[in-house]
């Protein structure tokens, strides 16, 4: 009786991640280097590894299928950690986290030096960049889904190129329908 009990639980299990979509996350070297054979937009999400809104946005968003389906299909997807240890490079500079402690790797650390280039304070941030590498936006703080659509789409299609005042993007935002399910 145990046994079939294991055998539903992990089939159970595995139906379950058969289902759940996953995003091709890359390091920024990697989306940097694709970006070159085959032009595309990046977004990267700067996480820490304590955040708790980091983790919620990575299990209830970037988890999300239609989240998934349409980053994949449009972006690269980078998962750079703000506080990491990772060297990057990145207009033509090279980017490391010199007072990096590795006892506090789960812990607040100190703060990565692309992290402070990019100008993000807050964590999460989803940073988009074009097919130029050219910073678009950082967006800062947890999205759902339907949210982050938003943004995703603003900025695939171009349409931000469109929007100069804040009563233009707030007519956009009015008018977007959202078809992300959560």
């Amino acid at each position: 009786m145990k046994k079939i009990a294991l055998i539903t639980l992990v089939l159970g299990f595995l139906s379950f991640n058969a289902i759940a979509q996953e995003i091709n996350w890359l390091t920024l070297d990697e989306a940097l280097a694709l970006q070159k054979k085959t032009p595309k937009k990046i977004m990267m999400d700067v996480y820490t590894n304590w955040c708790g809104p980091c983790k919620m946005l990575d299990k209830n968003t970037f988890q999300n299928s239609d989240v998934a389906n349409y980053v994949n299909k449009n972006y690269y997807a980078v998962k750079f950690n703000a506080e990491g240890n990772d060297v990057v490079q990145y207009k033509g500079k090279t980017f490391k986290n010199p007072n990096y402690d590795p006892k506090l790797s789960n812990r607040r650390n100190s703060v990565h030096d692309l992290t402070r280039y990019l100008q993000v304070g807050a964590y999460p941030t989803v940073v988009f960049f074009d097919e130029n590498s050219e910073m678009i936006a950082p967006i800062k703080g947890y999205q759902t889904p339907e949210q982050i659509e938003l943004y995703l789409k603003l900025f695939h299609q171009d349409d931000h190129k469109a929007i100069t005042t804040q009563e233009q993007f707030n007519a956009y935002y009015e008018a977007f329908k959202p078809e992300f399910k959560s």
